[in-house]
C-alpha cells in the first residue's frame, strides 16, 4: 500500500531550516562599533582643549633668566696654553638661579675640571664649542646632593672665549 501524501505545510516543517546569513549582522555590529569609536575619539579630542591650556597659550612668554658666572681661566691639557672664558647660564626659573648661587663652589669646581680637560686643537671648531656648551649644561644640571633635584639650565652661552 502506498502511504498517503503529506500536506505541503508538514513537508516544509520536516525539512532542515534554511540558515540565514549572519553577514548582515556582522556588518551592522561593525558599523555600530565604528560609530562608537569615532564618537569616543571626538569626545577625547574636544575635551583635551581645556580652558587652562588655552590661557597658558595666551600668556606672554616669560623673559629668559640669565646667570653670568665669573671668568674661568684654566690651563688646557697640553699645559702650554690656557683658556679664558666667560659663561652665562640661561635657566628656567628663579629657583634654579638661587640653587646654583647657593652651590656656586661646586658649580665652579665641576666646570674647572671639565674646562681643564679640554685640548686647544679640539676647541677650534664650532662643533666642539657646541659640544662643550652641552657638557657644561649637563654638569650644572646634575643634582648637587644625592637626593637633590636637578637644575633646569636651558642654555649655555660663551660671552668670551679666548685660547692663548
Amino acid at each position: 500500500m502506498a502511504k498517503p501524501a503529506k500536506p505541503a505545510e508538514v513537508v516544509e516543517a520536516d525539512a532542515a531550516p534554511v540558515k540565514k546569513s549572519k553577514k548582515k549582522l556582522f556588518i551592522l555590529v561593525g558599523f555600530v562599533v565604528l560609530l562608537l569609536a569615532g564618537g569616543g575619539a571626538a569626545a577625547w579630542f574636544f575635551t583635551q582643549g581645556s580652558p587652562e591650556s588655552k590661557e597658558a597659550h595666551n600668556e606672554p612668554a616669560k623673559p629668559p633668566i640669565f646667570l653670568p658666572l665669573e671668568t674661568f681661566t684654566v690651563n688646557l691639557q697640553n699645559g702650554e696654553q690656557y683658556l679664558q672664558t666667560d659663561i652665562t647660564l640661561q635657566v628656567a626659573e628663579q629657583a634654579d638661579v638661587d640653587a646654583i648661587k647657593l652651590q656656586m663652589p661646586r658649580v665652579r669646581s665641576r666646570l674647572l675640571t671639565l674646562l681643564s680637560s679640554q685640548n686647544a686643537e679640539n676647541l677650534a671648531s664650532a662643533e666642539s664649542k657646541k659640544k662643550l656648551m652641552k657638557d657644561i649644561q649637563a654638569q650644572v644640571n646634575q643634582p648637587f646632593d644625592a637626593k637633590g633635584k636637578p637644575q633646569h639650565v636651558t642654555d649655555v652661552l660663551f660671552t668670551t672665549f679666548v685660547i692663548q
